[in-house]
């Protein structure tokens, strides 16, 4: 029996955590799969589409529910896209769900010409995204995915960060019937401070003001930098706004601007490759509107990724409360 893997918050984060009065939800993809199986109850135009993912997605319920509503393809990514598009131009709401790893990587073309070129309502869902794949190494790990889709015209990019950004965002990308990217790790995340507002595609969420230093965090890193700014100001007196962007394209870039006009030193975080991600999109922002501010961008360095457990990568390379607080000390000297 393999042992178990490591936590993916330090006993120290989970203090803090339970400090800011943040409980711990369950694995988005759990969330994303119960609320595409309430839209598709109401509404039988919804499908859902799969690559040999069913059980993966957390989609068994949905097919024992409505076997009529759900298509199995197996393992061909680039079928699941292609029948995706044709089953939209045919009026109905689909979610197309595969590993981001293979969906992002083996249908690029398909995504590219036959969903956002042909602007195909299909909602591309990627699973068990960034390192969530853990030991499995790099030909598992979804790395890519931000870079590779926001060079595609046409294509919204949504990573939501908490149980309720996912539940929104599902819901949101089902009414917005336009060319969408779902992406989803598998690991229970915390639950978010509420007073960050409702989520909206295209729009941050304030998690916490500060001048100090600004996170600017999406997907399932957002709630390691909310800890490592809470620890920032406990221990050392710095207050650090965090910002939870759930929208990679398009971004908020009011947001970050003024994230930049108010504070001394921007990270940005992201578990994906520091190559044309999150990051470089709010340092494209902030140089092209003529701000010179410390930027760190904290992502997975563009090199061989070390093997191990996605806590273990975290850990690793500085995504945790220890490492993001960290960064920001070394900042603000």
């Amino acid at each position: 029996m393999s042992a178990p893997a490591p936590a993916m918050h330090s006993e120290a984060a989970v203090r803090a955590a339970a400090r800011l009065g943040l409980g711990l939800g369950r694995p988005n993809l759990e969330v994303f799969a119960e609320t595409l199986l309430e839209l598709a109850r109401a509404d039988r135009n919804v499908l859902a589409v799969t690559s040999d993912s069913r059980g993966s997605g957390k989609l068994g319920p949905f097919g024992q529910a409505l076997p009529e509503q759900i298509v199995e393809v197996g393992i061909a990514e680039q079928n699941l896209v292609g029948i995706a598009a044709g089953l939209a131009a045919a009026g109905k709401t689909v979610f197309a769900v595969s590993p981001a790893c293979f969906l992002t990587a083996r249908a690029l073309e398909q995504i590219k010409n036959d969903v956002a070129y042909s602007d195909q309502p299909v909602v591309l869902v990627g699973i068990s995204a960034g390192v969530s794949y853990g030991a499995l190494g790099s030909t598992h790990h979804s790395l890519h995915d931000f870079a590779a889709l926001r060079a595609i015209p046409n294509l919204v990019l949504l990573a939501p960060a908490d149980n309720c950004e996912t539940a929104a965002a599902v819901r949101a990308a089902a009414a917005a019937r336009r060319p969408m990217y779902l992406r989803l790790g598998k690991a229970p995340v915390y639950d978010l401070p509420a007073a960050g507002g409702p989520f909206s595609v295209g729009r941050a969420r304030l998690l916490r003001p500060g001048g100090d230093a600004a996170f600017l965090a999406t997907g399932e890193t957002v709630i390691h930098a909310l800890l490592a700014a809470a620890q920032l100001e406990e221990c050392d007196g710095l207050h650090c706004r965090v910002l939870s962007l759930p929208t990679i394209k398009p971004l908020d870039q009011e947001a970050v601007i003024q994230a930049a006009r108010e504070c001394r030193v921007i990270v940005t975080v992201e578990e994906h490759l520091v190559c044309a991600g999150l990051g470089e999109a709010c340092a494209g922002v902030l140089a092209q509107a003529g701000f010179a501010r410390r930027v760190r961008i904290v992502g997975l360095p563009d090199e061989a990724t070390v093997t191990g457990s996605q806590a273990d990568l975290f850990r690793h390379y500085g995504l945790t409360m220890e490492g993001l607080a960290q960064t920001v000390r070394d900042l603000s000297r």
